[in-house]
């Protein structure tokens, strides 16, 4: 029987599951061949993830259950989600003549992947001194913003593929929206940095 104390990390490891799930679709999705049905069980898979997300923080907060397995499996977890993702949209699975269908191209996942490792090690060198160094208002602020932004952009990109909408205004949206979360990320980054100059006093070790 799944204790209160396992069922956030049951959580955390569902939403790794379900991110290989939600991989294996847009693996297999090619943009403008009759496949865009694939796109809403792919968006259904992406939100319930996302969902566990909120979930399993809540619950272990709640009930006093936090574990250094979840601190650890939690933001990898998250982060194999995410940049997984936003992999496959910059991908040739959404490939056009004009470009990207989603908007997204490989210099921002780099840039997104980048920020990532840098406040992951950031992070791992701050607490392995023997300070707190969690999570702040920006990276969640970040993580939500990008968690809603991928299903927003699948499901544009399902509505070109469908051929309901011409791109239009919809395009405009699409790109409005992927710029800001490039932007959100890479800003949400600086909090960490000068965190960690504070913390070490600005200096070298």
């Amino acid at each position: 029987m799944v204790t209160k104390k396992q069922i956030p990390n049951a959580l955390t490891m569902l939403r790794l599951v379900l991110a290989g799930v939600f991989f294996l679709l847009l693996a297999l999705y090619r943009f403008d061949e009759g496949l865009a049905w694939m796109l809403i069980p792919g968006i259904v898979l992406f939100i319930a993830a996302a969902v566990t997300d909120a979930m399993d923080g809540h619950l272990a907060r709640k009930w006093q259950v936090e574990s250094k397995f979840g601190r650890i499996m939690d933001p990898f977890c998250d982060k194999v989600l995410i940049l997984g993702a936003l992999i496959f949209l910059a991908g040739p699975g959404f490939a056009e003549r004009a470009g990207q269908v989603t908007g997204v191209y490989p210099w921002m996942v780099a840039l997104i992947l980048a920020r990532e490792l840098l406040v992951t090690g950031i992070r791992g060198e701050v607490e392995g001194s023997g300070h707190k160094f969690g999570a702040n208002i920006w990276g969640k602020l970040k993580m939500i913003l990008q968690a809603i932004v991928v299903p927003v952009v699948l499901f544009i990109v399902f509505l070109f593929d469908a051929s309901v909408y011409e791109a239009g205004w919809l395009a405009w949206v699409r790109d409005l929206l992927v710029y800001a979360t490039v932007v959100v990320s890479v800003l949400s980054g600086v909090p960490y940095v000068t965190g960690a100059m504070r913390v070490f006093g600005g200096t070298k070790e």
